[in-house]
């Protein structure tokens, strides 16, 4: 239990889209300030002006919206916050935390270069932190370009305990005498983040594990402020299938791609939560969470210090049963979404959709689906997969004989599941064909499509007028490849 109300953020930088691991150091975020009540603050750091664009904030709120994660505060913009930073490095210069750096880039590269080449880390050697304080304000105020550097102590090392992975202890000799603020005034990120943090009194730190080593420059600088430290939680990684660092060579990255490729935003959530967190041994043959229940189980405890594996056939399995789960009447405004999308328009009733869709979720792993293999339960305008025309249709005599079929439903007394299924079955054994044939081909001149639901189930929510019209069209159907 947490003992203080949680202030947590979301910290993206807009240099992309939100990308998986972004999206379950959010998720992670919003699911422990959910659990306590506490508060999810939404940054957006956008301090690298070259790369940064609205376009890709834009994206990163899309994906956030669709993944259901709401924040209380903000979107703050670092680029909207410089004065905080350059007061905030005044105020670390001094005390005596900081100093001018002078040196230029070219000075720099050659002396990493040089280090290098002897077998020596290439870290700032802290020249500039020998020049008395007097002397480089002088310079400074001269208007002498400078950077500002954090001098790190020189001995001993930094620790703090990270609620993920125990004590973690860096030796200071190991930490370079970082840049806070460049010499165009413009702060770094290890500024930056420091700055924001205390100044929006963030009780908890969530984030990926990557951020780990950058973690001790800001302990020092928290505690060179005199600000408490935030609880740190670093959450492991996500990789591919081949155990390497989550890539584009594995696929789609981008949140909204899934969206894209017609993943419900329940289903991505609750995969994304169990990627590097377990609900506890209670749970351990569970694997379907409402957000309500993860809300309920999440907490730091439940991280792992292994890395997670993106798996794209278990996203596809959870996107199956929660569209099997849903409602059709809530799986509706998704679908509806999807067809837009495809300029796809629904020409049947209300009633006949919510139905077709009842029929079909259990055999759907895409809402594509429902503007790709499922049109022809929706509209009388649907197309035809080649490959089941080959398999199933190819031959003229059944085509002729799906004709004829039609003019026994035509004339059949009732149209239910059982009766339409001895109408098919009494007609093949009258022709001496076997019903599979009939079956078969029905199916595809129906749907266009070689799997679908129960033929008889099909033919019944198509309705007797177009299951006539459709099996009489049969013949005309092209089996051209």
């Amino acid at each position: 239990m947490s003992e203080i109300t949680p202030r947590v953020r979301f910290a993206p930088s807009p240099t992309g889209y939100l990308h998986v691991g972004g999206a379950r150091t959010a998720l992670f975020n919003w699911l422990y300030a959910r659990h306590f009540g506490g508060t999810l603050i939404l940054r957006i750091e956008d301090t690298d002006f070259e790369r940064s664009s609205e376009a890709m904030v834009e994206g990163i709120l899309e994906g956030m919206r669709w993944l259901g994660l709401n924040w209380d505060e903000g979107p703050f913009f670092q680029s909207q916050r410089l004065d905080l930073y350059r007061a905030t490095a005044e105020k670390l210069l001094a005390s005596g935390h900081a100093y001018h750096c002078f040196c230029t880039k070219e000075e720099l590269e050659q002396r990493r270069a040089e280090a290098t080449a002897a077998g020596r880390p290439p870290m700032y050697d802290r020249r500039c932190r020998r020049i008395a304080p007097s002397d480089a304000a002088a310079r400074k105020a001269a208007g002498e370009p400078a950077a500002l550097r954090f001098a790190v102590p020189e001995g001993g090392s930094t620790s703090f305990d990270d609620a993920v992975f125990g004590k973690v202890e860096f030796a200071n000799s190991e930490i370079e005498d970082f840049v806070l603020l460049r010499s165009d005034g413009i702060p770094t990120y290890h500024l930056s983040v420091v700055a924001d943090d205390v100044d929006m009194r963030l009780t908890h730190i969530i984030r990926g594990a990557d951020h780990l080593s950058n973690t001790p420059k800001q302990v020092l600088q928290y505690r060179a402020l005199g600000a408490p430290l935030p609880v740190f939680a670093h959450v492991p990684l996500i990789l591919g299938p081949d155990k390497t660092r989550l890539s584009k060579r594995h696929g789609a990255t981008s949140v909204i791609a899934y969206k894209d490729m017609g993943i419900v935003p329940e289903a991505f959530r609750n995969f994304l939560s169990l990627l590097g967190w377990t609900p506890g041994s209670a749970y351990k043959d569970r694997e379907i969470f409402s957000s309500e229940e993860l809300i309920q189980l999440f907490g730091l405890d439940g991280i792992s210090k292994s890395n997670a594996v993106f798996d794209n056939d278990k996203l596809a399995w959870f996107n199956t049963e929660y569209i099997r789960a849903y409602p059709a009447q809530r799986l509706l405004p998704l679908v509806e979404e999807e067809w837009q999308k495809a300029g796809f328009t629904p020409t049947r009733t209300a009633e006949e959709i919510l139905a077709g869709m009842e029929l079909l979720k259990p055999r759907a792993r895409s809402l594509k689906d429902f503007s790709t293999a499922f049109c022809a339960y929706f509209s009388d305008t649907f197309a035809f997969d080649p490959a089941a025309v080959a398999k199933f249709l190819a031959d003229a005599n059944v085509r002729a004989l799906l004709a004829e079929l039609a003019g026994r439903y035509a004339g059949a007394a009732e149209f239910t599941e059982a009766s339409t299924e001895q109408v098919l079955r009494a007609f093949a054994e009258e022709k001496g064909l076997k019903a599979g044939a009939l079956i078969n081909g029905s199916r595809v001149a129906l749907t266009g499509q070689a799997v679908a639901p129960s033929l008889f189930a099909v033919m019944v929510h198509l309705g007797r007028e177009r299951v006539v019209e459709r099996l009489r069209a049969a013949p005309s159907i092209s089996v051209e490849g």
